[in-house]
């Protein structure tokens, strides 16, 4: 039946040199990216998100790691808050 269609894997560093060509040296994105033996709106997807990173418009790894932390942690402080409560409400109503 259908096979699985495998995509290939560019390195980080790769990406970088690539979208160097069209920021640094002048090169047009369909001129990079047919030397390169690629499609253009890929190069375009990396230059695109190359240039917010550096506008600072997106996070960094280590940002969306420590953000994800935050949540998780910001979670289970809203969980022992609600338990608190219910203890709390419970043994008022003990000492009545």
């Amino acid at each position: 039946m259908g096979q699985k269609r495998t995509y290939k894997q560019y390195s980080k560093e790769y990406k970088e040199e690539a979208v160097a060509l069209v920021r640094e040296q002048g090169y047009s994105v369909p001129a990079a990216a047919k030397s390169l033996g690629m499609a253009s709106n890929m190069l375009y997807r990396w230059k695109d998100q190359i240039e917010a990173q550096l506008e600072g418009k997106t996070l960094t790894v280590d940002e969306r790691n420590e953000l994800k932390k935050l949540r998780k942690e910001n979670n289970n402080l809203r969980m022992e808050k609600e338990i608190l409560k219910k203890a709390s409400a419970f043994f008022a109503k003990e000492l009545k």
